[in-house]
């Protein structure tokens, strides 16, 4: 049952990391087929990917440039832009030494930029996991004081109920004794007990 579970999890963590690859590896595969399907030498085809790739240049030069620039955007323009004319060159072109050489220099770029990414991605993950792991210690610090200061008061309630309990019986044992008389301890200078018939009489 693990080994399905092992399975995904290192998938999950290979996928990200080729994606780099995949993403150029797939641009070069559909240049080739332009080139194939009539985009070799075409000088129409050449300037048109010419033209999109400088505007998508141009929008991520715009979106990045001032304090208001947009990471996201800017990189999703410049990634277009390098797409762009890494499909035009794989399908102006002849050969395959020249897209080739394009999309190794692409697919390191990529995964310089990546990279970059990646590790920023782990120290955030990682100040956040520390993070919720002292804020844990902290609650179950919390928790244990409190627990530790509940079962001390549940104990001397306890106690003080045992004690209660125990003088109560003692005084009712000690008034059962035979020759037991009240007015002696008090005249003994010791303080007067309630008798049960004064009780009665103020009822």
């Amino acid at each position: 049952m693990n080994e399905p579970l092992a399975t995904r999890h290192l998938l999950a963590i290979a996928a990200p990391k080729a994606t780099p690859a995949v993403a150029t590896s797939t641009v070069l595969i559909l240049g080739r087929i332009w080139n194939a399907n009539g985009a070799e030498h075409s000088f129409g085809n050449a300037a048109l990917m010419v033209v999109l790739a400088a505007g998508a240049a141009t929008a991520g030069a715009f979106a990045s440039a001032g304090r208001a620039g947009d990471r996201v955007i800017a990189g999703t323009a410049f990634a277009t832009a390098g797409a762009l004319a890494l499909a035009g060159v794989a399908g102006y072109a002849d050969g395959i030494s020249l897209p080739l050489l394009l999309w190794a220099v692409a697919t390191a770029v990529a995964y310089g930029l990546a990279a970059r990414y990646w590790r920023t991605d782990r120290r955030e993950r990682e100040t956040h996991e520390r993070h919720t792991a002292q804020r844990r210690e902290e609650h179950a610090h919390v928790e244990r004081v409190e627990a530790l200061r509940a079962g001390a008061q549940i104990e001397v309630a306890r106690e003080g109920a045992a004690y209660a309990a125990a003088l109560a019986q003692a005084l009712t044992a000690r008034a059962a004794l035979p020759g037991f008389d009240p007015a002696a301890l008090t005249r003994a200078g010791l303080p007067e007990l309630p008798s049960t018939d004064s009780t009665k009489e103020d009822w």
